[in-house]
């Protein structure tokens, strides 16, 4: 991992660090975010940890398993954004594509997420 650019070794840490937490106890999630982390999911919007957490924790699904297909990421001149593409089972549900988004930012030497957003990969061909 060290000849990795330092925001791709930033972004592959955190991502790894989120599915872990999301797909084992997403109540821990909180300690990603602040006070002023915004997430849109599937187009609703919530600002703030604990609206974030509650949203999160309150998913309607008792299993969850992420599969990631690709990560990119991208330095900006205070944060890195990071884009991951994969899909994910939820208790007995088919498996689905998924794109997340994430902006992280460096705030008193801890990297938190400050904008989050989510989509399930569906097409409506109809």
């Amino acid at each position: 991992m060290g000849d990795k650019p330092i925001w791709e070794q930033i972004g592959s840490s955190f991502i790894q660090h989120y599915y872990q937490l999301f797909d084992n106890d997403r109540t821990q999630l909180g300690a990603i975010y602040i006070d002023a982390s915004c997430l849109t999911w599937e187009g609703q919007q919530f600002q703030g940890k604990a609206a974030i957490v509650e949203k999160l924790s309150s998913l309607p699904f008792q299993k969850i398993q992420h599969s990631i297909t690709a990560q990119d990421h991208q330095p900006t001149p205070d944060s890195c954004i990071s884009m991951v593409v994969g899909q994910l089972k939820a208790d007995e549900d088919p498996i689905m594509g998924f794109h997340q988004m994430f902006l992280l930012k460096n705030i008193n030497d801890a990297w938190v997420c400050t904008n989050d957003m989510f989509r399930l990969a569906l097409h409506n061909f109809g």
